[in-house]
């Protein structure tokens, strides 16, 4: 008899799979030189890892999972010799109601809620469905017995990104509001409700009192679900936000700006307005937003609960479907313009900025983003063959791919015309980020993660990793297209596969659109965050941070070591050769979502909490119960030297 082992799953092995070990700011060895413009300052990283993991046999996907943020601090440190950076690694689990309920309850094996690959496989049973919900609102239901450690308001896991606003650090997820955190530690204060976070201090302020996201009424809990990218306008300081759910309108949008100060001019909150024209509950993930205007992507990705009663999974994908964008005035939602066009997926936008005639009036919006062909990616972040969708019109075939894509909407009345929708490029293209200084506006340059593999829709078994950033010039791309249009839709302005462009000479590369930092072999990276310099002469003056993770490190299995570490990398943005400074982790991130830079004037600058969030007593899952001030101590460490001497101040690969 020959035993045969289920291979584990694919985003719970190797470098996917959930780490457990949380540490405070702890000093890090690192080698090269550390970029002075980064002093102060914290790159946080937010991704899924699920607490409650001893079911070995459930449904599992990328997307679940309680929210870890992993953030490392560039700490000023001051000693004989002057002033040095120290980078510090903390790693904090976001204590939801849900990560707390699962803490305190010992008889857990899988995660509360259902995972996200039950919901899409088209195998399982509705009653399959209906059981794990019904088990999901049990839970809820006696986290509010008498005796309960821990009662669930909110069911989000805040998994997915992490914003600044105003003040606060927002831990983001559709299925909740915003969580506030605290820099540099990371420990939890508490849901935010775009007027006040929880465990704030008290203030005299008229709008004290007033609801927030959620409002009134029998749908308000769902109002207060909040994508996972809202956006902060860096000219005004809102921070803007859609509501997807189940029931109509389906979508619902909130303009929070920042607090009044004297002298200057702000708008009032704007909370819960309906976005009419949705015609069903959908899967949103992100959104446009330039400075003047809005748009919504309804695409054909419904995320429908009373999909079961049609016999056809909660999440599924019609591939005869159109896609539709809303584009609006920032203010008006009610005067959405809707444009049609052929289905698609988009999880990620890149950016969105307003085209202005002479009299300052919009003529077009555009946007970038991340176009999917199909929804395989959903699937395969679940292990899970992709279904066999209902046949594809003739006119809707296009190839598997995932490409960075260009959107012009032509505004005015009495038409709905897309001016030029097409590829920049056709390598794959995900994960897109742009200077912070130039969002919202005509960015030139766009980065963002690619991979020496055909396509991010992987086949089933397999999981995406990042090998390539990637750095497009799209404003002269733009341009090309525009003099010469490629076909509407399927065509691409640069044909070049990621070989191709790996493929030319040094110095051709260094003047191409298209510029590529491949990761040494078994090295692969997540997401990079553009960090400016102080003081930048050009727009792509800076750095890109990013975790990564070499896979010698795992066993035969596939399975990482006990002693497994990760490294944050510091590259440099312009050149997109030199890898700048090498900061070697106490332990190791697993490949997560998305990331955000907080300079050191955020950090001083946070709003005072009177208190953490922390678990009850008898679990000590919080260290402390202390105010801001104290939470950012200047203490000083001895100087640590470079992990190798071997290695040089800066490190050039490719």
């Amino acid at each position: 008899m020959v035993l045969v082992l289920k291979p584990d799953h694919p985003y719970l092995s190797g470098n996917f799979a959930p780490i457990q070990k949380t540490v405070p700011l702890t000093p890090c060895l690192y080698c090269g030189s550390i970029p002075a413009d980064l002093a102060g300052g914290q790159y946080v990283r937010n991704g899924g890892n699920p607490v409650t993991n001893d079911d070995a046999l459930r449904n599992a996907h990328w997307f679940d999972g309680d929210g870890m943020l992993g953030g490392v601090l560039f700490r000023r440190v001051v000693g004989d010799k002057g002033t040095k950076i120290q980078p510090e690694f903390v790693n904090q689990y976001l204590l939801t109601d849900v990560y707390a309920y699962a803490k305190t309850t010992r008889l857990l094996r899988k995660p509360f809620l259902p995972s996200i690959a039950t919901l899409v496989d088209p195998c399982t049973s509705a009653l399959s469905i209906l059981l794990e919900v019904l088990r999901a609102v049990v839970l809820v239901i006696l986290s509010r017995m008498p005796g309960s450690p821990r009662v669930v308001k909110k069911i989000s896991v805040a998994n997915t990104g992490i914003v600044y606003h105003d003040g606060r650090a927002l831990a983001t997820c559709e299925s909740g509001p915003p969580l506030r955190v605290t820099l540099p530690s990371l420990q939890t204060i508490g849901w935010f409700d775009g007027r006040r976070a929880e465990n704030e201090q008290q203030c005299q302020d008229v709008s004290m009192g007033k609801p927030g996201f959620g409002g009134g009424g029998m749908a308000s809990f769902m109002k207060e679900w909040t994508t996972a990218h809202p956006r902060v306008d860096p000219g005004t300081g809102e921070l803007i936000a859609f509501h997807s759910l189940f029931v109509r309108p389906y979508v619902f949008y909130s303009i929070v700006p920042p607090a009044k100060k004297p002298g200057v001019s702000t708008t009032e909150p704007r909370f819960n307005l309906p976005v009419p024209g949705v015609a069903s509950p959908k899967m949103m993930h992100d959104f446009g937003a330039s400075k003047n205007h809005t748009v919504i992507m309804d695409l054909p990705l419904s995320l429908d609960p009373f999909n079961m009663a049609k016999g056809v999974p909660v999440m599924s994908y019609d591939t005869a479907g159109k896609s539709r964008f809303g584009v609006f005035p920032r203010y008006q939602p009610q005067a959405v313009q809707w444009f049609e066009t052929n289905p698609c997926c988009i999880f990620h936008t890149a950016n969105c900025w307003d085209t202005v005639d002479s009299r300052s009036q919009a003529t077009s919006v555009s946007l970038l983003a991340c176009r999917l062909t199909s929804a395989s990616l959903v699937f395969s972040a679940g292990n899970l063959p992709t279904p066999a969708f209902r046949p594809v019109p003739p006119e809707y075939i296009e190839e598997e791919q995932c490409r960075l894509y260009y959107y012009d909407f032509l505004l005015g009345k009495g038409h709905s015309r897309i001016r030029h929708q097409w590829a920049l490029s056709a390598i794959p293209f995900e994960f897109p980020v742009v200077s912070p200084l130039h969002a919202m506006s005509e960015a030139r340059y766009v980065y963002g993660c690619s991979t020496s593999s055909s396509s991010y829709s992987v086949a089933l078994g397999k999981a995406a990793k990042i090998d390539i950033l990637a750095k497009v010039d799209v404003k002269k791309l733009i341009a090309r297209g525009a003099a010469d249009p490629p076909q509407s839709i399927r065509g691409c302005v640069d044909m070049r596969s990621t070989h191709d462009i790996l493929g030319t000479g040094l110095m051709e590369r260094r003047h191409d659109v298209i510029q590529l930092f491949k990761m040494p072999d078994g090295w692969f990276a997540q997401e990079p965050r553009f960090v400016p310099r102080l003081n930048p002469q050009s727009e792509d003056d800076g750095w890109l941070l990013t975790y990564v993770f070499d896979e010698s490190q795992l066993d035969e299995r596939g399975r990482c070591r006990d002693d497994a570490i990760s490294e944050l990398w510091v590259l440099d943005a312009k050149n997109m050769r030199t890898v700048q400074a090498r900061v070697r982790l106490p332990q190791r991130v697993p490949y997560g979502f998305h990331g955000m830079w907080f300079d050191e004037d955020e950090i001083r600058l946070q709003r005072p909490f009177e208190r953490l969030r922390e678990m009850p007593s008898e679990y000590g899952a919080s260290r402390t119960n202390r105010g801001l001030n104290s939470d950012f101590s200047t203490s000083t460490y001895a100087t640590v030297g470079p992990i190798s001497q071997a290695h040089p101040s800066s490190i050039l690969l490719n």
